[in-house]
């Protein structure tokens, strides 16, 4: 497995409260993480934070001999963790009162790959034939498209399109979305921040991570396509692709 991570505050936030963590031998296995978080002062990136080193710690168990439902019961275990601790601080400190993060988690082998996320973070696989979001956005727009109310083009510039559903960290629980997928060689992974689908169109996200750049470039075109489009927001951008590699790495 091959990964690149990449994040910018953009050109209107004073601080990053997005958090990413990747690393390609997670005892066998692939681990990627990308966290939003949100909140008052700092908050938001406490929240990520705390969000991506509470995962860390609960999936230390896992390894390449982990069934794929043991590693879901895992990730959703861990989730739940991170849920409590969350909400935990939020509830018992006024400077994180009303913080909360997103999360976006995939854990993966060569063949299959798990899943997870809460909030409007997203998870694409993209493959020779198509770019295919793989999580539905925990967001008011997401539930008013949904039930014909707006239109995908008017969720895109809804004054309300930030509004989540389900975020972690509050309320006092909160259950993932988990799905197990295949996969195979020459497939690509994007986990993203909505900084970077709420300022680039899904069409333009599917030209950069299917033309013939390297996985590094095909990254820098994403965060500065969003960084062009107006960076409104912190963008934060995570690739795996299915393919051999000597070693592990993380970031």
């Amino acid at each position: 497995m091959k990964a690149v991570n990449k994040t910018d505050v953009g050109k209107v936030r004073q601080i990053n409260e997005d958090s990413s963590w990747v690393n390609t031998d997670w005892n066998g296995l692939t681990l990627a993480i990308v966290a939003d978080g949100m909140g008052g002062h700092k908050a938001g990136d406490v929240a990520s934070q705390m969000a991506i080193s509470v995962l860390q710690e609960q999936l230390l168990e896992i390894s390449r001999d982990t069934s794929t439902e043991q590693c879901e019961d895992f990730l959703r275990t861990a989730i739940h963790a991170a849920n409590h601790k969350l909400y935990e601080l939020a509830s018992s400190n006024p400077a994180y009162s009303g913080m909360g993060t997103t999360i976006a988690v995939v854990l993966a082998n060569s063949e299959w790959l798990l899943a997870a996320h809460i909030g409007d973070s997203r998870i694409y696989l993209c493959t020779e034939q198509a770019v295919l979001q793989l999580t539905e956005d925990h967001s008011l727009v997401n539930e008013l498209v949904k039930s014909g109310q707006i239109t995908a083009e008017e969720a895109a510039t809804h004054p309300r399109r930030n509004i989540l559903t389900k975020a972690m960290g509050t309320d006092p629980f909160v259950d993932p979305d988990v799905r197990l997928h295949d996969w195979k060689a020459g497939d690509l992974l994007l986990i993203c921040s909505d900084g970077l689908t709420s300022m680039v169109g899904e069409d333009r996200i599917s030209e950069f991570v299917r033309n013939t750049d390297s996985l590094e470039q095909k990254a820098d075109r994403l965060v500065e396509s969003a960084l062009e489009a107006g960076g409104d927001d912190n963008v934060t951008v995570v690739l795996l692709a299915n393919e051999a590699m000597e070693g592990g790495a993380s970031a």
